[in-house]
């Protein structure tokens, strides 16, 4: 059976996390997969970043749901990372959606928790949907959050496309059978130091795709491979991609 290494937030180890440099060094790398992450600004423009504020991977400060799509020309968020990457700017869902057609890339886009209430996470979801409609026919995505209500509420608006729950230990030490089966999700996403032999066993006979979150080294994804896992998501997918063809035993 086939595995797939999504590389988190793009190339994150070798070039500024969330950027469309980061992620188009996947092609360059033979890596089919990314995982990156999608919230809204102020304007309801979905754009391409994990934290709600620009602080940490930015030469800005602040909010992003204070910006408009007009503001981002002046945001560097390749600097923080290294001087060669200055100028970077945070991709628009777009951008990402062109890059995904013409790199010939895969990815599994996480819906950020928006804490603006229901309207503004109902507008995300909105945005999501029309920008994922430009992608090529071949192209494969994967929706993933840890909001299940607005995963639920995505897979009810778009059913063409995969959901995978984003799970933590607690969560999938609870009833997750329940939660999967409501929200229809296909596939779950959990943090990999939750995941047992038997609990991989579980999800498994229960028929979920499985694809684990974030593993940095090699022996744990060997080990996550060979009790069934599907998918590795990892900072070192340049060096992970070799695992596609055959788990190591």
């Amino acid at each position: 059976m086939p595995r797939t290494i999504f590389a988190h937030r793009g190339l994150s180890s070798v070039a500024p996390e969330n950027t469309l440099v980061a992620i188009g060094a996947c092609a360059e790398n033979k890596v089919k997969w990314f995982e990156t992450d999608v919230d809204i600004l102020g304007d309801s423009t979905p754009v391409v970043i994990h934290d709600t504020h620009l602080d940490r991977t930015t030469n800005r400060t602040g909010s992003i749901y204070d910006l408009t799509a007009e503001d981002l020309e002046g945001i560097d968020a390749g600097a923080w990372f290294g001087s060669e990457y200055r100028g970077q700017k945070l991709p628009t869902l777009a951008q990402l959606v062109e890059l995904m057609n013409r790199k010939e890339l895969n990815g599994n886009i996480e819906l950020k928790l928006n804490g603006q209430g229901a309207e503004k996470t109902l507008e995300l979801i909105d945005a999501v949907i029309a920008e994922l409609g430009k992608l090529d026919e071949d192209r494969e995505v994967i929706i993933s959050s840890f909001d299940h209500l607005a995963l639920a509420e995505f897979k009810r608006h778009a059913p063409q496309y995969r959901v995978a729950a984003l799970m933590t230990p607690e969560m999938l030490a609870t009833n997750w059978r329940s939660t999967l089966e409501l929200m229809g999700a296909e596939v779950v996403h959990p943090d990999h130091a939750a995941l047992t032999r038997e609990n991989v066993k579980a999800l498994k006979d229960a028929g979920y795709e499985i694809n684990a979150w974030t593993v940095n080294t090699r022996g744990r994804a060997n080990e996550l491979l060979n009790w069934g896992v599907d998918g590795i998501i990892t900072d070192f997918a340049h060096e992970y991609v070799d695992l596609e063809k055959e788990p190591q035993k």
